[in-house]
Order: structure tokens, then sequence, then C-alpha cells
């Protein structure tokens, strides 16, 4: 398994990309980001200020390692679980607290489910809930970028679970006939809600099935966000010179729950929860900061507090913006609402109005 920082922040030398000064603070405020935003939103979601929530604590280094080597014209196809991958792409933090809330300024404008979030503007497509179905799509938006000529590479984020769909087949197949410029990005997070490893596959690994698709499969610890990195990198390079895909297996842990609606602690050991937290991404990356003297406690205090009033800020505003309209219901399907729905649209909105007494402001219709 590909690594370069261990787990108390000794690094190997040779290894080291020494990247820059500004983008290692970068990605460890991204990763810190992350980590502080999920603790926010659970305890949101707990109050009943939002409804669901889908924590990612233990892999921020496998969402931003991935996503840092892409250039501004990929494209991202996420699962629900990469807010490191939207954030480090340009994606507001004040847009995705919005979409959490499912307000009127929410991009989806309170359609999807929270973390089923997109933006057009920085190339990350929205997820859907059913398990690997963006596989397929990468593949095909690879596969149009190569027949048009760009030197576009497309990168996919699914779990472990995902591999026992039809669909992750469907995409790899496809990708390694055709050569599609696609990164298959597995973050193996031990457990399909609580469905463990073993019983996805008997396969030693999930990076040796690339092989039967006849292209390369690798194994990082998705835990070392400069593992991630170079290991990604590779793969971008490999796949914008026509190389074809590459499938990495980010290994890591899905530290909290599936969602706030799940109880891990039914389904898996305490034990091994402990073994994984001493293994946690963030408390690795700053130790290799602290050893090269690019960071020390007066940063880390400093910058906790900075994302914390961030948050809040993003949090106050959110809360403070309206529902989605109940018009909403019928537009942006057809450029012009045909009569029918303009009929329905009409007696809906009558209908709503004489409801209003009963509907609570918490929940607004």
């Amino acid at each position: 398994m590909f690594r370069i920082v261990e787990a108390d922040g000794t690094f190997d030398a040779a290894l080291d990309p020494r990247l820059p000064e500004k983008d290692l603070l970068n990605v460890y405020r991204t990763m810190l980001l992350v980590r502080t935003l999920d603790n926010r939103m659970l305890s949101l979601q707990r109050q009943g200020r939002i409804g669901f929530y889908v924590p990612s604590t233990g892999q921020e280094a496998c969402q931003v390692g991935a996503t840092f080597p892409l250039k501004p014209e990929d494209w991202v196809f996420p699962a629900y679980r990469e807010p490191g991958a939207a954030l480090w792409r340009g994606f507001p933090l004040q847009a995705l607290v919005h979409q959490f809330f499912g307000n009127a300024a929410d991009l989806e404008k309170g359609r999807q489910m929270p973390n089923h979030y997109g933006n057009r503007e920085v190339n990350y497509v929205t997820p859907s809930s059913p398990v690997g179905t963006q596989i397929p799509l990468a593949v095909g938006a690879a596969w149009a970028a190569k027949i048009r000529g760009d030197k576009v590479v497309t990168l996919v984020f699914f779990g472990d679970g995902a591999t026992s769909q039809g669909d992750f087949h469907s995409g790899m197949n496809f990708a390694g006939v055709f050569k599609t410029p696609t990164i298959f990005l597995c973050q193996n997070n031990q457990w399909a809600i609580s469905v463990p490893r073993e019983q996805q596959t008997a396969a030693k690994t999930l990076a040796i099935k690339a092989q039967a698709y006849g292209f390369e499969g690798v194994r990082v610890d998705g835990n070392d966000v400069l593992a991630m990195i170079e290991a990604t990198d590779q793969a971008a390079v490999k796949a914008r010179g026509g190389g074809g895909p590459t499938l990495i297996e980010a290994v890591t842990y899905r530290m909290g729950p599936h969602s706030s609606s799940d109880d891990p602690t039914r389904y898996r050991p305490a034990a091994q929860v402990e073994e994984w937290r001493r293994k946690d991404p963030i408390s690795r990356f700053k130790g290799y900061l602290e050893k090269r003297e690019l960071w020390d406690e007066i940063d880390d205090a400093a910058l906790q507090k900075e994302l914390d009033d961030q948050i809040t800020e993003a949090i106050r505003v959110a809360e403070k913006a309206p529902p989605p309209a109940l018009e909403t219901v019928f537009t942006d399907v057809y450029a012009e609402l045909p009569p029918h729905l303009r009929e329905q649209m009409e007696e809906f909105m009558k209908s709503g109005e004489r409801r209003r007494p009963e509907i609570s402001d918490k929940f607004p219709l």
C-alpha cells in the first residue's frame, strides 16, 4: 500500500512531493473545515434544525487529496459523502449550508436530500442516492471528452459497497474497453452502512479488480493526504495523456455513523474505531506540518476559531433564508409551463393558502 506519511507524522523524505507551503496549509485548512462542518451539522440535525446529514469524518484526506491534482476543466462525479472534494473545487461554504437547510437559496431549490449537492460552476455533478449510479455517468462524460479531443479527466467517487453493484461493472468494463480518461476513486471505508468489506468481496483487495478490466489498480493509504495527492496526480497525468483509466482504492475508515439516521455502535466494535482513530488523517497531516516547522498549536487554535466563525455565520444566513416558494414544484422542467401544469399549479397554490393556518413554521409546506 502506497504511503508517504505515517500515523505519527513522520514521513519518507524520498517520496515527499514537497508541495509549496501555501498549498500544504490550504489542504490542511480544507480538511479541518470539513471536520468542523461535520460536527456542527450533526449537532444541528440532533437539534431538529436540519432534517438529515451524512458525515465524512475520517475521510477528509481521500477527498481533498484526490481532488487536489485536478484542473478547472475536469469533472467530479461524487457520491453523497464528499464535502472535501466540493470545497476544494471551490464550492462556496455558504452554498453547501444552504443545501443542508434546503431553503430558497439552495442551488437545488430544496429538491434534493441534504448532502446531494452539485454546482455547474465548479464542474461538480449532483449525486443521487442509489449506490454506484454515478460511475457510468463519469465514464460517459470521459468518453465524450475523448471523442471531442478535450484533455479532460473525470474523477468518480464511490465506496466499497458500490463495488458490488452492476453499475461498477458496467463503468469499469466500458472504461477499460474504450480507455476513457477516468479516475475511479474507491473510498474503502470498511463499512457499507452495516456490511463489512469482508462481506462485499472475496478479493484480497478492491484495487485488484481493475486487472479484470484491463487497466491499473493501485492501493493507497487513504488517511495520508500526500499519498492521495501523489497517486491521483499520476492517474490524472496518465489519463490526460491517453493512457486510460485507473482504479484507486483509498483505504480509510468512516469514523462516524453512515448518516444521522444510523447507530454504528450496533454493528461495529469500539476497539476497531479506536484503532482507526489513532490513524486520523487530520492529526497525521498536522504532525507532518509540525515536523516541517510549518505549523504549531497557536496556528491551529487561530484557524479553528476562524472556521467556527465562518460556519456560524453560514448557519445564521441559511436559517434566515425563506423556504422554497410553492410554485417551484412546477418550474425548471419546461421552458414554458404547459397549460395542464399551469392549471395544477394554480390549484396547488390555492390549496396551500387554504392550509396555511395548519402548517408549522418549523416545517413549512
